[in-house]
């Protein structure tokens, strides 16, 4: 994410703060209802239909126009919807105990959890509130390591010299000081949680972190101990590549510096937070010189156009029987940086009036990376082109990770079988050097992100609930780094720091764990498709393309949107109810025989 967007970000959450003030201003009790529960909600679909395409206009001519005169008409939008939602979940709760029709009390819930910030009704609490949010957003998007008052880095700079440098005290010097922005965050925090959980506790939740596991067609206690299963599951390949991690910076930098029997220190991973290790492949690589796929040259001898390079992306979905994107598409996405304004270059893909306008916003550079995005972001598009005919209330996914996981699913089809069918280059033929080259760097980013993805929320779920108490945020926050990741500050960090406040989804409060079930779902996905179309041989060297009955499945799941539980929509798919973890090993399976036989008389565990 951006610095604008988190600015956008932070400038929608004090505008819904501010309509719900005025709202809970007005009125703190529910009326009686005046109609019906069903005409309740065929209202409310009728009316958010209309707004939404106000408020995706104004934002998309905010992302694409940067004007202080678009920022003025984006956030009027905004202001109109956050006092629509506020006002319709204030109505919503007069249901509260009618026995409704399953369709009926799924929409109202889904209505009603439609904030991931429950502001309590008591009107000064909310402007506390609103005011601790902006503070917190900002905070850390302006936040600066400075040596001193002419010597600055931003935290963008940060982030590109902890994947590039390999001094370690230059790697330390730059992760403790973007640390320096968070202590003023921490009395902050704290308050923020007690406010938050008195507006969850008005919604009828005992927390926040049970309100976030609401949404999961589960009981909260029965999600969490699910995702707890889905990481034993998939736990033995991570520990095996953090053995062989370990091992290979000890050679690096020491032992003396990274003992073989501890944690690894957590700046040296490549990434200002260790959740993915994938710049520090260059260290880690299995046989060095062993050629990477070349897409890149490929894609500039043919000098493929940004458009040229959407359509590959779109072949691939058409090659599953889906329709082709519509001309409005072609026409109103963004595919290239405009040389006359300002736009948010940040990848994203939008469904429009409901689905019917689909647009990519993106900025395309000739690179495989960024052709790997593009079919990632159609994955969101076909999704939303999808599920465009059901209410505009279950116009979403399945559950939080169903929408990530969609396109990243189709990425783990461009095997270079696929490539060299579709012209990206020139063989197909893959040395088993290559393949354990290839596996292990998708590997340093998709499953040493995993447990980073699920203790993010689980720390907080732990704060919420009073089981973490303010005085031990800092300790809770590293036993848990710990405990999951195998990793450990490169100093103390004492209570008198705020850590968890480096990474921008704490202060921004945006829940996490919709990234660790993308990265489960879509190996899950993957392993049912290509039995659905009939691959024989390593799930690793499958790809879907062209296979119908595969695009039929998989459009089936889509469909549903959010209209019933995600186990029905998984079930479409994958003929099971259940998230399941075992496909990563499975795909991975020459990286895990390629690390035991490297990790053998090695002393692994932290």
């Amino acid at each position: 994410m951006t610095k604008l967007a988190k600015l956008m970000a932070g400038l929608a959450l004090v505008v819904m703060m501010a309509a719900c003030s005025e709202q809970a201003a007005d009125d703190t009790t529910a009326a009686a209802p005046t109609e019906t529960a069903e005409e309740f909600v065929a209202r409310a679909n009728a009316e958010l239909e209309e707004l939404s395409k106000e408020i995706g206009a104004a934002q998309w001519v905010r992302a694409t126009y940067i004007t202080e005169d678009t920022a003025v008409l984006a956030a009027a939008a905004s202001e109109r919807y956050a006092k629509w939602h506020s006002g319709m979940v204030k109505q919503a709760m007069a249901y509260d105990g009618q026995q409704l029709d399953a369709s009926t009390q799924r929409a109202i819930d889904l209505l009603k959890l439609g904030t991931s910030l429950p502001a309590p009704k008591d009107p000064q609490k909310l402007k506390e509130l609103t005011q601790i949010a902006t503070e917190l957003t900002g905070l850390y998007g302006a936040g600066q390591y400075c040596r001193n008052d002419n010597d600055c880095i931003s935290g963008t700079d940060l982030e590109g010299l902890m994947q590039t440098s390999r001094d370690f005290d230059e790697l330390e010097e730059y992760w403790t000081g973007w640390r320096t922005i968070t202590p003023p965050m921490r009395d902050k925090f704290e308050r923020y949680v007690e406010l938050v959980n008195e507006g969850a506790n008005e919604l009828g939740y005992s927390d926040l972190g049970e309100m976030w596991r609401a949404g999961f067609d589960m009981s909260p206690a029965e999600f969490q101990q699910d995702a707890a299963r889905l990481w034993e599951e998939v736990k033995p390949l991570y520990d095996e590549l953090h053995c062989a991690v370990r091992a290979k910076l000890g050679e690096h930098y020491g032992e003396d510096k990274v003992p073989q029997d501890e944690p690894i220190p957590a700046h040296l991973l490549g990434n200002m937070w260790a959740q993915e290790w994938g710049f520090i492949y260059d260290i880690m690589e299995p046989y060095p010189g062993v050629s990477d796929l070349d897409v890149d040259s490929t894609l500039k001898k043919k000098n493929f156009s940004p458009q040229e390079m959407v359509r590959s992306a779109e072949n691939f979905y058409v090659s599953l029987g889906m329709d082709r994107l519509p001309d409005t598409f072609w026409e109103r996405s963004q595919f290239s940086k405009p040389r006359d304004r300002e736009v948010v270059c940040h990848a994203s893909a939008w469904g429009l009036d409901g689905g019917n306008d689909l647009r990519i916003k993106m900025c395309i550079k000739q690179t495989y990376d960024e052709l790997r995005v593009i079919y990632h972001e159609l994955g969101h598009n076909y999704y939303q082109a999808a599920y465009k005919d059901q209410p505009p209330l279950f116009q979403g996914s399945a559950h939080s990770g169903f929408h990530e996981a969609i396109g990243d699913t189709v990425t783990l089809s461009m095997t270079p079988g696929y490539l060299a069918e579709v012209g990206l280059i020139s063989s197909a033929e893959e040395s088993e050097k290559a393949v354990i080259n290839r596996q292990m760097q998708m590997a340093l980013d998709k499953i040493a992100f995993l447990p980073f993805g699920k203790l993010i929320d689980e720390w907080r779920w732990g704060v919420f609930s009073g089981e973490i108490k303010p005085e031990d945020y800092n300790k809770a926050w590293w036993e848990m780094r710990t405990r999951y990741q195998g990793i450990a500050p490169p100093s103390e960090r004492g209570e008198e720091f705020f850590d968890p406040g480096a990474k921008y989804h704490i202060p921004g409060n945006v829940s996490y764990t919709r990234y660790f079930l993308a990265r489960i779902l879509q190996f899950q996905f993957q392993r049912s498709l290509c039995e659905i179309a009939g691959h024989e041989g390593d799930l690793a060297s499958c790809s879907i393309y062209g296979s119908k009955e595969a695009g039929a499945r998989f459009h089936a799941m889509m469909a549903s949107g959010q209209s019933e539980p995600w186990q029905d929509a998984l079930e479409k798919l994958t003929g099971t109810r259940h998230m399941d973890a075992t496909a990563i090993i499975d795909y991975f399976q020459p990286l895990m025989a390629y690390l035991k036989e490297q990790n053998a008389g090695r002393s692994c565990g932290w």
